[in-house]
């Protein structure tokens, strides 16, 4: 595969360029460099150990989601913990950290240096896949620190969660212009590897953040301009296998979804027949732990989504029950596209096939259905610390709010804020 080589560091960007490889301005002088860079970033994110592990590793563990089987995995074991037992030393977190700012670091530098290229169809192929990812991984960040880096170098300030996402969003943007005015060609999408639909998944992840930044209006229309009848995945091969399942499913000794509840409270859990339990979970009644995982990670090679289609059907809902004038009709009508949806319906076969939510509700009884239905439609997605924060659940429920910026950043950079209370 093509690609800049870099060197990895657990702080901040400060010189990720090696010098026994090509030069960043013989790259820049390359489409087929710059393709090899942007190509690179899915791996990176998606396979092994990391975004996609350590997002859900630490979102599942602090938010309830799963349970550890081997307290001999340390950082999995501080997770399980939460509270003080958490640390900046926690290598889950740091790689986290380190893995998501290189990302954004060469996401960064495709987007920059594509500006010189002639091919604009080409060029708006690399704005579009690269956004993707610099998304993905900023979005990362500000799900579990409270502050994230403003930019890259050497002593970077830092910039709210809510000013990360602003940012994403603006982002995305100019990638979704470059590509309405040049769609990508054949010959870029021939380049990176098969099933993300890249306008799709740019809007969908425009969706997701202004739902973040509390920007509702923008959540909503953003939403509703999402092909539902798509599916936008990372395919996994045997070289490039399915992280959790290569760390998760095949091995049984880290860690394995907590049980059947989906670690909802009394109340919130999923009713028996919801059919999302046997899309998600699969059960080993011979030899411990009973629960374990299936629906995404249940083979070596089981696709990813990058978002579900039922989380643009959520953000329409709590859109439209957190506007001003809150439209809990129609909240309640997107509410129940999920709750009756059969697998069959849905690109990528999760569907609860239950009877329809019968109101009137309050606003507040809305807000924790969408709660209820996301915990369960988007189980294992890394998204349930955000949306239990969000969504006012109660501090019990969670294990952190936000996590302790890396020691290795702290002691390299004299901007990092202080570590959370909580």
């Amino acid at each position: 595969m093509l690609g800049l080589a870099f060197m990895t560091f657990t702080g901040c960007v400060k010189d990720y360029a090696d010098p026994a490889r090509a030069t960043q301005d013989k790259i820049s002088e390359s489409t087929q460099g710059l393709t090899g860079v942007a190509v690179s970033l899915q791996s990176r994110y998606a396979s092994g150990r990391g975004n996609i592990y350590n997002t859900i590793t630490a979102s599942g563990f602090l938010a309830n989601e799963i349970t550890l089987l081997n307290q001999g995995n340390t950082a999995e074991l501080q997770l399980s913990l939460g509270g003080n037992s958490l640390d900046g030393g926690n290598t889950v977190m740091s790689g986290l950290w380190s893995n998501s700012t290189k990302i954004i670091y060469d996401a960064d530098y495709v987007i920059a240096k594509s500006g010189s290229i002639a091919d604009k169809s080409l060029v708006s192929g690399l704005l579009g896949y690269s956004t993707i990812f610099k998304s993905l991984a900023l979005g990362d960040l500000a799900a579990f620190w409270e502050k994230v880096p403003a930019s890259s170098g050497e002593n970077v300030t830092f910039i709210t969660r809510n000013e990360a996402y602003l940012k994403i969003i603006g982002d995305i943007d100019k990638a979704l212009s470059a590509i309405s005015a040049n769609p990508i060609s054949a010959a870029f999408l021939g380049t990176i590897p098969a099933g993300i639909d890249i306008p799709n998944t740019l809007k969908a992840l425009k969706a997701r953040y202004a739902l973040y930044a509390g920007n509702y209006t923008l959540a909503l229309t953003s939403a509703n301009a999402v092909d539902l009848s798509k599916k936008s995945v990372f395919l996994s091969t045997s070289i490039n296998q399915n992280g959790i399942f290569g760390a998760v499913t095949s091995t049984n000794n880290l860690w394995q979804p907590i049980d059947d509840t989906f670690g909802l409270p009394v109340g919130l859990r999923p009713e028996a027949n919801d059919k999302r339990i046997s899309f998600y979970l699969s059960i080993n009644n011979t030899i411990a732990p009973k629960w374990r995982m299936a629906g995404f990670a249940a083979t070596l090679t089981s696709e990813w989504p990058i978002y579900l289609p039922g989380e643009m059907t959520l953000i329409k809902a709590e859109a439209l029950a957190r506007q001003a004038s809150p439209d809990l009709v129609n909240a309640l009508v997107e509410l129940n596209k999920i709750q009756t949806k059969k697998p069959s319906q849905d690109p990528l076969g999760v569907g609860a096939d239950l009877a329809p939510l019968v109101g009137p509700f309050t606003q507040a009884q809305i807000l924790t259905e969408i709660f209820r239905q996301r915990s369960i439609e988007m189980y294992i997605s890394g998204q349930k610390l955000e949306d239990s924060r969000r969504l006012g659940r109660p501090q019990t429920e969670r294990k952190r709010n936000f996590v302790n910026y890396p020691f290795r950043e702290r002691d390299q950079n004299p901007n990092t804020p202080a570590d959370p209370a909580f």
